[in-house]
């Protein structure tokens, strides 16, 4: 049992997150993995999931041996390039009715209403600043046809009895928040954070190494087989077998479950005497409704970030340098800020980057073990993992134990998740419909009518009941 590859490209420079988290707190990298190894669970992957299941582990279990294999170094993959949301699934909670029904979306709901509490909980034990701000989540529509997102999430917290949990904006609401006048409307979250992605990143690996976890970086994993993992420096063998790949996982095991995309975001100057300017003082984190969506957050020194997750495909779902360095969609990125916060337009944009989004058939993450093994696994986050990858730690160091509990009762573990169309259909398909999706929200955005052919192919996900993009 080989994967395709587990060895990511090198991104051409670092995130602006991964910089200033080095330059803030330096941290030794792990050596690479040069002799065989025996432990009890070997994790592949050293990224949130990853970081996440080896501290429940140890956390549990104290006498475990477990081990972490990282192909780059912690903090250079979607770890430390996001957007820094921390939330969980309430504001997913549509989509949670309508792919797992009432009882089942209410349940990892509430589940999720663990993760910033416990994130929070986990910093304050390990004394860490990763610029941890509860400011909440607010969904806002900027066109009449973003309109129907926000009304959805809001219909299905009033029709599941909370309420509480989705609530609705009208534009002067919104404006007291952010002052745009592109916002319509918006929805509120309570259930929302902001964090410093790679902080967090590199503050989970040193609580990581002191608990007792061995890390090895610059250790691409070549093949796994039920109790043993190959490595250029030398073989793991493991009772157990955790894989956290992310994008990595896509193909494998996950057999068409998942695909690949981008996501880019630009990063401008400090600008917080504009940010008070406009009232944007409350930390919240901030999504458009558009299917590509606009996710955007301030930092702590004034600076915001916008990000469009509306990048490329590339064929069978690879990691390549189109995804890790998507010119095109950090352009739409800065469009964004321009069109979204024309207060900002003209601020000066100091970073951007990109980076891959493993992205599931329904948008729900898939946790399980592979039939016959103790290979475990966890994937699909769908642009939403900074969050749900805690819930997902939990998951699989349940599952490496053996142990059925809140944990692996959550109906995201070994769900029967939807497949996507076989490459090269996948591919081909998935170019056509972002083609049709991306022209028709630009078309509106502008207050022109989409073109026949553009209307024409976004429809095809709705036809095939599909869902796509990153909403």
């Amino acid at each position: 049992m080989r994967p395709r590859s587990l060895k990511p490209p090198l991104p051409s420079r670092p995130s602006w997150w991964l910089e200033e988290a080095r330059a803030f707190r330096s941290d030794p990298i792990e050596p690479p993995l040069a002799e065989a190894l025996e432990v009890d669970v070997a994790v592949v992957g050293g990224g949130y999931t990853g970081l996440w299941a080896a501290l429940a582990l140890r956390e549990r279990d104290p006498s475990l041996e477990v081990a972490v294999l990282e192909a780059r170094e912690i903090g250079d993959g979607p770890s430390g390039r996001n957007g820094g949301f921390l939330h969980g699934y309430w504001s997913s909670i549509a989509t949670l009715r309508s792919v797992l029904g009432d009882g089942a979306a209410l349940q990892l709901a509430h589940a999720s209403s663990q993760i910033v509490p416990s994130v929070r909980g986990f910093l304050e034990q390990h004394g860490e600043d990763v610029w941890l701000r509860e400011g909440g989540l607010l969904k806002v529509a900027a066109t009449e046809a973003e309109d129907s997102s926000v009304e959805r999430s809001v219909r299905a917290a009033r029709e599941l009895g909370v309420e509480e949990e989705a609530v609705a904006l009208g534009p002067d609401e919104v404006r007291r928040r952010l002052d745009s006048p592109r916002f319509r409307r918006g929805v509120y979250f309570r259930d929302g954070a902001i964090v410093q992605p790679a902080r967090l990143a590199l503050a989970l690996k040193r609580a990581a190494r002191a608990s007792g976890v061995r890390l090895y970086e610059h250790t691409p994993v070549t093949g796994v087989q039920p109790g043993r993992i190959e490595t250029p420096g030398g073989a793991v063998s493991a009772r157990e077998t955790v894989l956290a790949l992310n994008a990595w996982a896509t193909g494998w095991p996950l057999g068409g479950r998942q695909t690949t995309f981008a996501s880019a975001v630009v990063l401008t100057e400090p600008v917080p005497e504009l940010l008070a300017q406009i009232g944007w003082t409350g930390d919240e984190a901030i999504t458009d409704g558009r299917m590509f969506l606009h996710y955007f957050r301030p930092t702590p020194d004034g600076r915001v970030l916008m990000g469009s997750g509306s990048g490329q495909l590339e064929p069978g779902g690879r990691v390549g340098p189109g995804v890790l360095n998507d010119v095109a969609a950090q352009a739409r990125a800065h469009e964004g800020l321009r069109t979204l916060i024309p207060a900002l337009a003209h601020v000066r944009v100091d970073a951007r980057w990109s980076g891959p989004i493993d992205v599931s058939a329904d948008k729900l993450p898939r946790f399980g073990t592979v039939t016959g093994t103790r290979i475990h696994y966890g994937a699909g986050y769908s642009g939403n993992g900074v969050g749900p990858s805690w819930l997902g730690g939990q998951i699989l160091a349940s599952l490496a134990l053996g142990q059925r509990d809140e944990w692996t009762a959550l109906p995201l573990v070994d769900r029967r998740a939807r497949r996507l169309p076989p490459e090269p259909f996948r591919y081909l398909g998935g170019r056509v419909v972002r083609w049709g999706t991306l022209a028709t929200e630009e078309a509106i955005g502008a207050g022109r009518r989409p073109s026949a052919a553009a209307r024409a192919a976004a429809a095809i996900p709705r036809l095939l009941r599909m869902p796509v993009g990153t909403r």
